[in-house]
């Protein structure tokens, strides 16, 4: 008779943040965006990209699938109800429910004083920033009640929400009102189970922040020497935040505002 024992040393796989969900992403062809693509895909989510740029949605889809995930993508405009509508309803036709939202697109101006910014480009700061997540937020809520049920959305805000910004008023006005809009949403759906956050990001090293730098040399450097880690975010680093949101693991927080921004709010 053998009394050896056998002694199991292996490590059970990891399950994923977010495995077994349908994700639906907006301003998904790069920045914070195309970062919460990849992660949600690489914690188990099938994804749903969204965004205006067909280019970078297609090849941040295609680097997903290359990676092993699952996912497809949606030309849409935020800023046009049935644009927005059909890219939720081609989630569900795609993957049959739609479970958690990011909605991450934005758009900015050049930055300018309050009584500098042109009535053109506050109106369009509004519909894109403003007026999307209102339309998206709407879209999801109707999707998710019929389909899955029960899930999570997160709206992308910003930390130019939580103070003033001389620079930026219109820009930090829609951020603001998007909180407002979160916390409305947390207290309306939440008897149903569907729950609803935001985060603001701090200074965040994507396509638009580094504009700003490039008309305003030293804004990067500035923020940084403001904020407490002294460094930038990484995208990746925000749609970390944004996924641990919309995960079970979050299953008692909603409406919150949840600065990730390297301390620049302490």
């Amino acid at each position: 008779m053998n009394n050896a024992q056998t002694t199991d040393t292996s490590t059970p796989a990891a399950v994923g943040l977010l495995a077994g969900k349908v994700a639906f992403i907006t301003g998904a062809g790069r920045g914070i965006g195309a970062a919460a693509a990849r992660l949600f895909a690489r914690e188990g989510a099938r994804v749903l990209l969204a965004a205006r740029t067909q280019d970078q949605l297609k090849a941040a889809t295609e680097e997903i699938r290359a990676a092993g995930g699952t996912a497809e993508y949606a030309v849409c405009d935020l800023a046009d109800g049935a644009s927005v509508r059909a890219a939720v309803d081609r989630t569900v036709d795609l993957y049959g429910r739609l479970d958690v939202a990011f909605n991450n697109a934005a758009t900015s101006v050049p930055p300018a004083p309050m009584d500098q910014v042109p009535e053109a480009d506050f109106d369009h700061v509004y519909a894109v920033n403003l007026k999307g997540p209102w339309l998206a937020m709407s879209a999801e809520v109707a999707a998710i009640r019929a389909t899955a049920g029960t899930g999570a959305i997160v709206n992308n805000s910003s930390v130019g929400s939580l103070m003033g910004n001389p620079m930026l008023p219109a820009y930090g006005a829609m951020k603001r009102a998007v909180n407002s809009l979160t916390e409305s949403a947390a207290i309306t759906y939440g008897p149903e189970g569907i729950r609803v956050n935001a985060i603001a990001p701090g200074t965040t090293l994507t396509e638009m922040v580094r504009a700003w730098n490039d008309r305003s040399p030293g804004v990067i450097d500035q923020l940084n020497a403001r904020t407490p880690l002294r460094r930038a975010a990484d995208p990746d680093e925000i749609a970390q935040a944004a996924a641990w949101l919309l995960s079970d693991r979050a299953s008692y927080v909603t409406g919150t505002v949840l600065p990730v921004d390297g301390g620049m709010q302490a």
